[in-house]
């Protein structure tokens, strides 16, 4: 595991020559590991993950891919095998409700608000706790609240922060920028609202996997060009930051498992229209394009199985040179969408939601420090992609 401190899931890659073969020639069977290099914990997930029968993702419809086994799937699976309870971690508020959408949308989004502590008795005023507005991945097409339930739960117990997760519309059906438009239009709405749910506005952070860490570092964007209040910090667990498939991450893992290069670029099809100006676009390349100062901390995780990896670290990069805040950790032996499984099955997965909840605690207590010129970085050199 490769740990630095410094202060200073999913995907959307174009295709491009190299790699678009291997889109068109799936591997004909699935192997759990492709790779050979998960440790023996991630393995025995993979391997109870390709227990499931999933067809790849690749050479289906989104309607058939949405209908997939995932991960979490599997861990239960891990979960029987090892005779642990398959219950939900427990928050003692979880809850249901609809928000308002992008520009107006008669569609109103899916949202699901876990609050760590018990509903106060009648006539006590609401706690003002901090809040977290989570994103989940699914490749901006496939995935839902319930897929990465596990995730929100941890940060909501580990952080003691309220989490609002929050769905948002998908492509084919809705294509970029949709997605963005409508993590930004919940961010604005948590703001708007935090005291309604018991939280504190001053102290919001956004936190997102894969795709979902793409929309949250993006809606940090746009709440800086538009001068709205800025989360405290930006939980960003194996973003997808950039549009080149060529990364040394994207070589190492083009056929790796749950996530690949084949159905990266299905995801790209799916979300984007796949145009020039839509590959240099800041807010699909970030690493490249994207204005990176006066945002907040940001708190990073990759894994080394993960074809994302080499984009997360360059992000790290980038926000460090930029004056960012970063604290950052890749987690050797394991996959793209370890983060939110039981740490009973997976102890990285443990180690990760501790970790990055102990970077957003931090910055809940000092929430100034993430709007402020940061110090000049110190400690050990950024690992090379």
């Amino acid at each position: 595991m490769q740990t630095f401190t410094r202060r200073a899931s999913l995907l959307l890659p174009f295709g491009l020559a190299a790699l678009s073969a291997c889109a068109s020639n799936p591997a004909p069977s699935l192997t759990a590991d492709p790779t050979g290099r998960a440790d023996p914990e991630m393995r025995a997930l993979l391997e109870a993950w390709a227990s499931l029968k999933p067809r790849p993702i690749e050479t289906l419809t989104p309607a058939e891919a949405r209908r997939q086994p995932t991960l979490a799937d599997a861990v239960k699976v891990r979960q029987r095998q090892l005779g642990l309870r398959t219950d939900p971690r427990p928050i003692p508020q979880v809850r249901n409700l609809e928000i308002p959408g992008a520009d107006g949308s008669a569609s109103p989004l899916q949202a699901r608000v876990y609050v760590p502590q018990p509903e106060p008795a009648r006539g006590q005023p609401l706690p003002r706790l901090p809040m977290i507005v989570y994103y989940h991945g699914g490749g901006f097409v496939i995935a839902d609240l319930d897929t990465y339930d596990a995730s929100a739960r941890a940060l909501a117990a580990d952080t003691g922060a309220i989490v609002l997760a929050v769905h948002y519309r998908q492509g084919p059906e809705f294509r970029f920028p949709t997605a963005h438009n409508d993590a930004y239009a919940a961010y604005l709405w948590a703001v708007q609202n935090a005291a309604q749910l018991g939280g504190d506005l001053t102290r919001i952070a956004v936190v997102g996997e894969s795709a979902g860490g793409n929309l949250a570092i993006n809606v940090a964007m746009m709440a800086r060009e538009a001068r709205a209040p800025l989360p405290v910090a930006m939980g960003l667990i194996y973003p997808l930051v950039g549009t080149d498939m060529t990364t040394p991450s994207y070589t190492q893992n083009v056929r790796a498992n749950p996530l690949n290069a084949a159905m990266l670029q299905w995801f790209a099809n799916n979300y984007s229209a796949g145009s020039a100006a839509e590959k240099t676009d800041p807010r699909l390349n970030v690493v490249g394009n994207a204005e990176l100062r006066g945002l907040p901390k940001a708190v990073i995780v990759t894994a080394e199985i993960d074809p994302l990896r080499s984009e997360g670290q360059m992000l790290a990069q980038k926000l460090q040179q930029a004056g960012v805040q970063v604290a950052y950790r890749d987690y050797e032996g394991v996959t793209h969408e370890f983060f939110g499984a039981d740490p009973a099955v997976l102890s990285k997965a443990g180690d990760a939601q501790r970790f990055v909840a102990g970077e957003l605690r931090a910055a809940f207590v000092a929430p100034a420090a993430a709007t402020v010129a940061p110090r000049q970085p110190q400690g050990r050199r950024m690992p090379r992609s």
